[in-house]
């Protein structure tokens, strides 16, 4: 299943990616640089010319309420659009990483049919708890809002989000003292490496990015952890973690799938990529490697046939 892992890199890079995986958790920032480097040095050489960008267009008032619409020429029929939402550990990162990622994200899926949105949102220590899913909120709002010029089916949104980015995503869906009384408008749900419980643990590299943004009182972080409220879950889901990982995420990933199959008594997608680690996970999309992107098509595909057939 996973043959095509790192295809398209040259040997030294692959070379790179193996050794600095099995060490990831010694130098996450120097880690995260070097695969950012490696993937950017590839990605710059997509074809673009097909996909029209339109960057830094305003949902809200803040200066970091902006998001960026990726598209191909408009049809008649209306397109499912995926919407993607960064990490950062709650106090840093940006909707471009570089002019390469996470823009990447979004080609991908617009090659394939999507229309594609890559939204930021405030920061810690200004925003606060649950400010940045309010943000996703604001954005969804303004995607609906749209969606005829768009040319979007607001019935078929995925939202998608990214370390704390999951954070914000899976609180949006299903913390019922966050997420919207009318409901959320989504279709379905992918996480990727998503923090999906606030700790402090002293293993936890971004433990102060947690407390910027959860608060400095412990105990209300399993109130505000997305895992505390896996029974609200009422859509399709999408679990995804890497195999190097920032420590606890992928635990966490494997807990919030147990906890929605006890719930449902039936697992819900799930996929674990070996010698990815949490920056190339995202990074190696829309490149040669496909084995990531075709199981994230292939999820989305079963709900949007369920969504026909209604």
């Amino acid at each position: 299943m996973f043959l095509d892992t790192f295809k398209g890199l040259n040997q030294d890079s692959i070379e790179k990616m193996l050794t600095i995986g099995p060490k990831w958790a010694e130098d996450i920032i120097g880690n995260r640089k070097i695969v950012i480097d490696i993937y950017s040095q590839v990605l710059r050489n997509r074809d673009l010319k097909n996909i029209v960008i339109q960057k830094d267009i305003p949902y809200g008032n803040h200066p970091r309420q902006i998001l960026d619409i990726y598209h191909q020429d408009l049809l008649n029929t209306p397109l499912p659009v995926l919407i993607f939402v960064h990490g950062g550990a709650f106090v840093r990162g940006e909707k471009d990483a570089n002019d390469h990622i996470y823009s990447n994200f979004l080609t991908y899926f617009v090659r394939h049919g999507f229309v594609g949105i890559n939204l930021e949102y405030r920061l810690a220590s200004e925003a606060k708890f649950p400010d940045g899913s309010k943000d996703i909120e604001s954005g969804i709002a303004w995607v609906i809002e749209h969606a005829k010029e768009l040319n979007i089916d607001p019935k078929k949104i995925f939202l998608v989000g990214h370390s704390a980015g999951g954070s914000h995503v899976a609180s949006y869906v299903m913390d019922p003292n966050v997420r919207p009384r009318n409901g959320h408008s989504i279709a379905g749900l992918i996480l990727i490496s998503a923090r999906l419980r606030a700790d402090v643990r002293s293993d936890n590299p971004n433990a102060n990015g947690v407390s910027s943004y959860y608060g400095e009182d412990k105990t209300l972080y399993e109130l505000r952890s997305p895992l505390t409220y896996a029974d609200h879950l009422d859509i399709p889901v999408l679990i995804a973690i890497s195999e190097f990982e920032n420590p606890g995420l992928d635990v966490y990933g494997s807990e919030f799938f147990y906890q929605v199959s006890s719930k449902n008594w039936q697992s819900p997608e799930f996929i674990r990529i070996p010698k990815h680690n949490h920056t190339s996970i995202v990074a190696h999309l829309d490149t040669e490697e496909e084995t990531f992107g075709l199981f994230m098509r292939s999820f989305i595909s079963k709900v949007l046939a369920n969504i026909d057939s209604i």
